[in-house]
């Protein structure tokens, strides 16, 4: 629809030009040049009704510029205006093309972004959330030089129907996204689960996340040289004789992954017994809310997810005695590497105690497959092997950010980061089903859990 809407345009655009060179009256000019700029905003008023546009960011743009000439064409008529003389054809041709090239322009993030608005929900609840960030006294950010302390920002979803709950009666969820991602990464997982009665958590981790805001409100991007690490590590790009480097890399990210994952786990306890938010900044929803989803919190069950770098994170703070339930979204789980000699890792081999629910593209499936064939130790698979109660399983025709929303809200984004054959919509929606039913099982204590090989 996007591409019939631009095609729209240009074609006004040419009827425009052909209907000027019949003018005979300059003044005549300005009255075609403001019939033709109405009717380019009433296109895009029609196609509103059309599936793919509406008044979103991705068409901002557009909007602003329709209305710019609008203004400008009606000035210009009502003023009496003349045109200076008239344009050559090559001058014409020039005008069209330059208004094909702002229109394209213009709705770029059209072609980038989909119409995303959620998948559909199966719980009674609707959700609602907030937004604050958390100020860790104990450390210094590292990523700065100014000794200011490192902070946390926390999205919290939770049911709206708040006044018929009964006191900490809900499980709280805490997900942690992965290597230069965002809050938003499996935002439909966190809707899901507050619409079956959860409070979710989606913590961001500054200077790893692609973006975000301190409390002053000033904007983080992602650390440039965090970002190109992680994409040299990830992509394999790494030589042998550099593993080890690669080793010290790893720890300094989930050292600093777990020390805020396990902040927000102690402060949000804490929170949910004394009611005390000193340490929360709010900068998007009011106290009250925050003292609502607290209120609700049963921090007896708690579960971890994370996808990637952050799945990784929650396997590890999974082993502290308060985590009910973990599951590990397409993450290696790096922080069960304890050491790197002679060419190899050196793997925690300590039984992993919570319920751990592993799930992997196809790819990174193989590659478990492989280590084991080839005796490499890799960590999930002696973590899993070693744990009391772990699930695994995969997704056949999907790639990494196929375990995000990603590919629903761009596909554009996500197939350059990659994505797979699976159908994103049926992946996003059985994805959300098992993290569902998982905790169902091990944080309400409703249904057995079971997982098949592969979906």
């Amino acid at each position: 629809m996007t591409i019939l809407l631009l095609a729209v345009l240009i074609v006004t655009e040419i009827a425009f030009l052909a209907a000027e060179r019949a003018t005979s009256d300059k003044n005549d000019w300005n009255r075609k040049r403001l019939l033709a700029d109405l009717a380019e905003l009433a296109v895009f008023g029609i196609m509103l009704l059309l599936p793919d546009i509406d008044l979103s960011f991705r068409f901002t743009g557009l909007i602003v510029i329709l209305l710019i000439r609008l203004i400008v064409a009606g000035i210009r008529y009502l003023a009496g205006r003349k045109t200076e003389k008239r344009k050559t054809m090559a001058g014409k041709i020039m005008s069209l093309i330059l208004s094909g090239a702002m229109f394209t322009s213009a709705i770029v993030p059209a072609f980038l972004f989909r119409s995303y608005t959620g998948r559909p929900l199966t719980g009674k609840y609707t959700p609602a959330s907030c937004t604050a960030i958390l100020t860790d006294t104990s450390r210094r950010e590292t990523f700065e030089q100014d000794g200011s302390f490192r902070e946390v920002p926390v999205h919290l979803f939770y049911p709206a129907e708040a006044e018929g709950i009964p006191d900490h009666s809900l499980p709280l969820v805490i997900f942690s996204h992965g290597a230069f991602g965002w809050y938003q990464s499996n935002m439909s997982a966190y809707l899901e689960l507050a619409s079956n009665g959860y409070v979710v958590a989606s913590i961001e981790h500054p200077y790893h996340s692609l973006f975000t805001h301190d409390t002053s409100g000033k904007l983080i991007p992602v650390n440039s040289q965090f970002m190109n690490d992680a994409l040299t590590i990830g992509n394999g790009d790494a030589e042998d004789t550099e593993r080890e480097e690669v080793f010290r890399t790893e720890c300094e990210w989930i050292e600093l992954r777990t020390a805020d994952m396990g902040f927000a786990v102690d402060t949000m306890k804490q929170t949910a017994v004394t009611q005390d938010f000193s340490a929360w900044t709010f900068t998007e929803g009011d106290k009250a809310q925050f003292e609502t989803a607290a209120r609700l919190m049963d921090t007896d069950k708690i579960g971890l997810m994370g996808h990637s770098l952050g799945g990784a994170a929650a396997v590890t703070v999974g082993r502290r005695d308060d985590i009910s339930a973990v599951i590990d979204i397409d993450g290696t789980m790096i922080g069960e590497q304890e050491g790197f000699e002679d060419g190899r890792y050196i793997i925690n081999e300590e039984p992993y105690t919570a319920p751990l629910l592993d799930i992997y593209n196809e790819h990174h499936h193989s590659d478990c497959i492989e280590a084991r064939n080839t005796g490499y130790a890799y960590a999930n698979n002696i973590v899993l092997d070693n744990a009391e109660n772990a699930y695994s399983t995969y997704f056949v025709g999907a790639d990494h950010m196929n375990m995000t929303d990603l590919p629903l809200i761009s596909p554009f984004f996500a197939k350059q980061l990659g994505t797979g054959e699976i159908d994103p919509e049926k992946c996003t929606d059985t994805l959300n089903k098992l993290i569902l039913d998982f905790y169902d099982c091990y944080l309400k204590g409703q249904g057995e859990f079971s997982v098949q090989e592969h979906y």
